[in-house]
């Protein structure tokens, strides 16, 4: 069975989509960019921008009564691979100890023109 997940605390799906699904006891969010919760674009480099999308992440992991200490899976895509030693800065302070699999890709262009988009996959407890 599925079940969505929506939060006001991050930026409302702006398409045919959703913040994100559970299905078992596996959460998929969907890509978070660098919204804040009321749609307003985040100005900044790409710190400032990383920041904004693990308060999203975080928002909807909380959401559907998870954390980052249980995401098994995250993929970052980059509009610049250079400015990977920042944003694995921001990303290691989020995930602290915890080391989930990752994959970052360098892309040609993101929504709304960003620096970084990220998506997760989580356990989640089932009740």
């Amino acid at each position: 069975m599925l079940k969505t997940i929506a939060t006001s605390q991050a930026p409302a799906a702006i398409g045919p989509y959703s913040q994100a699904i559970v299905f078992g006891n596996l959460l998929f969010t969907s890509g978070q960019i660098p919204l804040k919760a009321d749609g307003q674009l985040v100005e900044g480099g790409i710190r400032e921008q990383a920041e904004q999308v693990f308060r999203n992440l975080e928002a909807v992991l909380k959401e559907a009564g998870t954390g980052f200490g249980q995401v098994v899976k995250a993929t970052v895509f980059l509009k610049d691979m250079a400015q990977f030693p920042e944003l694995n800065e921001v990303y290691g302070a989020w995930f602290q100890n915890h080391k989930p699999a990752r994959s970052t890709v360098e892309v040609a262009r993101l929504p709304k023109d960003v620096l970084v988009e990220i998506e997760l996959i989580a356990a989640i407890n089932v009740e």
